[in-house]
């Protein structure tokens, strides 16, 4: 499996490369500001103590706070965390929002936890780092498997450690510990806003257009209900146990009280169970990769058959699988663009934090259209002159962005 810290790097050096990067640039931007890594004692509910691997890395902040999700995942590793933690960094460079890149996890399957257990290792964990991290130093988010509630924790937690309560110090707060409305579907939303740019730019319909979304969690799922209520035929979707393919089109509602009833969308009526594998080279005009890393590589690219990919997920395609697709011709929106909704509305809701105001859903999102349309808009245009891949030409943006910040003063401070 690839090292997606390399991949990050390789996507770093070939956008460099297009755009005469200065070399003292470069070299900054391929090492994290700061790692932080720590062991998360809990008390386990048997009386056992047991002590899990957390990470914290604070990649760039020339453009505002670190800013970045925490995960609880059986994966997580440094190498992981320092990938997410550039990708962020570029990912807020190209929406043009005032905050740089960070990112954090816990090595640990939070399914095996009670949620006693988990509020203690949380806690835990914040007690740790709790000194690294603030609204005008670092905001941390929820990513995979945490949760608005466990962000409501870290403000509590965080609040101890430093004396003082601070609601900025995190995003994806419930919305009655300021959370922003709107935040739960955001990373979807955007995504979907780029869908139907995307389809008014190859004048295409919704209704004759098919759509395969592998993953079936927040992002997927939501943004497979808004593809159907826009009357897109949804034809396949997965979630970790694998996945259902209907060529005519899946009633997604139905899918969604099926997954709720029995755990997994396999063996919904009417449907082929398909592995996530077989889910991403069906014949369809968009590929929407929602789940994990490293799912499209050098080995399964030249089978993909979908004419445009929309990548919901972090890094779901690899700088390898990147040349075999331009190659043939599969426009690939990459994950730095295309789920940037979620970064921009948690960077929306920090806002209204320390403004100490709140605005309504419609607001949230009309806000979000006009800063990712736009986004893609400049992406999209330069890979045309170029005649690069999405991916490069976003970087190349988000790269020409963090190159006038730094010969603009960052550089004078060093």
């Amino acid at each position: 499996m690839p090292n997606v810290f390399e991949n990050a790097l390789t996507q770093l050096d070939k956008a460099a490369k297009i755009i005469n990067l200065e070399k003292e640039v470069t070299d900054y931007l391929r090492i994290p500001d700061r790692v932080i890594q720590v062991k998360v004692p809990v008390k386990m509910d048997n009386g056992e103590m047991k002590f899990f691997e957390g990470y914290r890395v604070q990649f760039n902040n020339w453009a505002g706070p670190y800013k970045g999700g925490i995960r609880y995942f059986p994966s997580v590793d440094l190498d992981e965390v320092k990938a997410l933690a550039f990708w962020m960094t570029i990912k807020c460079s190209v929406a043009g929002i005032p905050m740089g890149g960070g990112k954090g996890g816990i090595t640990v399957n939070p399914k095996d936890l009670s949620k006693t257990e988990l509020e203690k290792m949380t806690r835990s964990f914040v007690r740790s780092i709790g000194k690294n991290f603030g609204a005008q130093v670092d905001v941390p988010a929820p990513d995979v498997y945490t949760t608005p509630e466990i962000m409501s924790w870290v403000v509590d937690e965080f609040a101890k450690v430093n004396g003082k309560e601070e609601l900025a110090v995190v995003t994806g707060k419930p919305l009655d510990r300021g959370g922003s409305k709107g935040r739960d579907r955001a990373t979807a939303m955007g995504a979907f806003f780029i869908l139907q740019k995307l389809l008014e730019k190859i004048s295409r319909t919704p209704q004759e257009t098919s759509i395969a979304i592998q993953g079936f969690g927040n992002a997927g799922s939501v943004m497979a209900a808004l593809c159907a209520e826009l009357g897109l035929k949804v034809v396949a979707v997965s979630d970790s146990k694998g996945g259902i393919y209907n060529e005519t089109g899946l009633d997604i509602s139905a899918v969604e009280k099926h997954k709720e009833s029995t755990g997994s969308v396999l063996d919904f009526a009417g449907a082929k169970n398909l592995s996530n594998e077989e889910i991403l080279l069906l014949a369809v005009d968009v590929l929407v990769p929602a789940a994990l890393e490293n799912q499209i590589r050098e080995d399964n690219a030249g089978q993909v058959k979908a004419k445009y990919i929309l990548e919901l997920a972090n890094g779901p395609v690899t700088p390898a699988a990147d040349e075999i697709l331009f190659k043939n011709g599969i426009k690939s929106i990459p994950d730095v663009l295309a789920n940037s909704g979620g970064v921009t509305v948690s960077y929306f809701e920090w806002q209204q934090n320390l403004d100490n105001k709140y605005w309504e859903e419609d607001e949230v999102f009309a806000k979000l259209r006009a800063i990712i349309v736009p986004a893609f808009e400049r992406i999209w245009q330069m890979a045309e002159d170029k005649k690069i891949d999405l991916r490069t030409a976003a970087f190349c943006t988000a790269l020409e962005r963090l190159r006038n910040l730094w010969y603009n003063g960052i550089n004078q401070k060093i």
